[in-house]
């Protein structure tokens, strides 16, 4: 190749490679983009987080409940508890414009907990916003606490299936399962894994103990935006960022072409 013709081929081989890179970049700072708009709705569902999770043990669980609606609030939650490990005491701590009701029944059978056998025990919470209540209004979340226990034996994983009502009539029904190792599922229960119980329960021990755990102080409301979580915001801003990089790329390569 003599040196006028690889002088007229530079250009077209760099006029090429800037339009690889361009296009490279592009798709990089799509995928940014669909990376933070899938890691948002990911989290927006209801949590369930309890502050020990020692099996024999009392725990606080705390139900985070974001409102997904762009119209209506949430005016309901109920959240069942387990039957086929059920707990002997539940309490609730109050909030605000809220209403709460421990439900108790029947069990579908008899079992056993911490030497007693029960029959009947609580089979569900519900939260009721207060007449004139504004509720769980757009673009906030709740939380919710009860107390609970005694906690199974470890390893078991304590399913609290949530119904969200909306003031419209909305119902979203928070009750899916996974199966072991498989994907969340697109409306999934809110759940926790007992472990084994040690010295200090952090909260756990004697009926009485835990009876004197929910405070008598109102939780006041708050504003934030839907199901917001610390997963979920480190991939928003991960693929908010990474777009953002591709694009100011893309930007300078097409100045200095």
């Amino acid at each position: 190749m003599n040196r006028s013709t690889l002088r007229s081929t530079l250009p077209a081989r760099a006029s090429t490679t800037r339009a690889r890179t361009t296009r490279a970049l592009a798709v990089a700072a799509t995928a940014g983009g669909a990376l933070l708009l899938a890691a948002v709705p990911a989290a927006a569902h209801v949590h369930a987080t309890p502050d020990t999770t020692a099996a024999d043990g009392y725990s606080v669980v705390t139900f985070r409940v974001p409102n997904e609606s762009d119209t209506a609030a949430t005016t309901s939650v109920r959240v069942s508890l387990p039957t086929e490990h059920p707990f002997s005491y539940v309490a609730v701590r109050p909030v605000a414009g809220w209403s709460a009701v421990v439900t108790e029944g029947a069990l579908p059978a008899p079992v056993e907990v911490g030497g007693t056998t029960l029959t009947k025990a609580p089979l569900s919470v519900t939260w009721t916003a207060d007449p004139g209540s504004a509720g769980i209004a757009v673009g906030q979340f709740e939380e919710f606490e009860a107390n609970v226990g005694p906690l199974p034996g470890a390893g078991t994983r304590v399913v609290l299936p949530t119904v969200q009502t909306y003031a419209d009539g909305e119902v979203a029904d928070w009750s899916e399962v996974a199966a072991e190792g498989a994907a969340e599922p697109e409306k999934p229960a809110p759940e926790f894994t007992t472990t084994a119980a040690g010295e200090d329960h952090h909260g756990g021990g004697s009926h009485a103990e835990a009876a004197a755990t929910p405070a008598t102080t109102p939780a006041a409301s708050t504003t934030a935006a839907p199901g917001a979580d610390p997963v979920a915001r480190g991939l928003a801003g991960a693929g908010l960022a990474l777009g953002l990089a591709a694009l100011v790329v893309v930007l300078l390569r097409r100045r200095r072409a």
